[in-house]
């Protein structure tokens, strides 16, 4: 293993608001990867610990988010600031809004461009750089993004400016179907429209975890079979703690955990070294369709009409109504 350096607690935050994890489980993923936060995101990821946190990683947590469409372009905005005491004060709120008409106005297409647009006696990050003066709070604009199509839509959840998405259509749809659609992506948070908008990188780190899962799943079966048939409980053995505290509580004897510890370590290896590799790309494979189907838009089930998936809904809508592109942001982790 080499030296183990000490974990900070940086390091752990950080890795906590990269995976929306918990603390202890952070810092296991941090040991076991001596440290290498990329490495410890794999193993909370194989482990299913980590949350979709799409939060920015940053202090100021909390802020107003809009969106807003002139039909052809739409954009969200986020300001953000450290308490919803600012979050929700009109001032604050005018703030964001009077940024967003102006990029919408000037079309921008980058952050950068936004904060250098003319807003009051400056520009848009002078005015932002005021408004914290006045407050005292950490300010900053953060998430702006952009869809272009023959028609957009906007979609602010519960009017609560915490998240908001936008989407892009190819022509003409009815506004209702086109909200609904911005509602679809706001409740289900796909992360592409179909299939072919999934990087072959996330395609293959989902079958790599869906991998060791499998054989995780499968090494854990044979241990758990072997410890019943030898009269063990798999659940009072599962782990050091376990085994430590169940024997202190009497529910097992010393010659039961050096018995456990055989079986599960023998059976581990014999059960890893004879796995059938074709049954386990099989099961990946299965999981990494399961995946597609609940993170690609127009294959999640319809929340309004659980029958229908989204591609069905536009279809029956119109033979040709393609939804082009689409953004959501969100300053809570989720």
């Amino acid at each position: 293993k080499g030296i183990t350096m000490a974990v900070t607690m940086a390091e752990i935050t950080k890795l906590r608001k990269m995976s929306g994890a918990g603390m202890m489980d952070c810092k296991n993923a941090l040991n076991e990867a001596n440290g290498d936060i990329d490495k410890a995101m794999e193993i909370i990821r194989k482990k299913g610990q980590a949350v979709a946190a799409k939060r920015s990683d940053r202090d100021a947590s909390e802020g107003c988010v809009l969106a807003k469409t002139t039909g052809e372009f739409a954009a969200i905005i986020a300001l953000k600031c450290e308490t919803d005491f600012v979050a929700n004060n009109a001032d604050f709120v005018k703030l964001t809004q009077d940024i967003l008409d102006a990029a919408v106005a000037n079309k921008c297409q980058t952050l950068e461009e936004v904060k250098a647009l003319p807003l009051g006696n400056g520009t848009v990050q002078d005015a932002v750089t005021d408004r914290s003066g006045i407050t005292g709070e950490k300010m900053e604009l953060d998430g702006y993004c952009v869809v272009e199509g023959a028609v957009t839509s906007v979609y602010n959840h519960q009017n609560k400016n915490g998240l908001c998405t936008i989407a892009a259509f190819n022509k003409e749809v009815d506004a209702q179907l086109a909200k609904n659609i911005a509602m679809q992506i706001a409740a289900m948070n796909p992360i592409a429209v179909d299939e072919d908008g999934v990087s072959e990188e996330i395609k293959q780190t989902e079958i790599n975890v869906a991998i060791e899962k499998t054989k995780a799943e499968l090494v854990q079966k044979a241990v758990d079979a072997a410890l019943n048939k030898a009269g063990i409980n798999p659940a009072h053995v599962d782990s050091e703690d376990h085994m430590e505290s169940n024997k202190a509580k009497g529910w097992i004897t010393e010659e039961d955990v050096v018995k456990a510890k055989e079986i599960i370590a023998t059976v581990s290896a014999e059960k890893a070294a004879s796995l059938p590799e074709a049954m386990i790309q099989n099961i990946a494979k299965g999981r990494l369709a399961k995946f597609l189907k609940e993170v690609c838009l127009l294959n999640q089930e319809d929340i309004l009409d659980g029958k229908k998936t989204v591609r069905e809904t536009l279809k029956a809508a119109d033979a040709e109504l393609k939804i082009t592109a689409f953004k959501r942001f969100t300053l809570r982790a989720e």
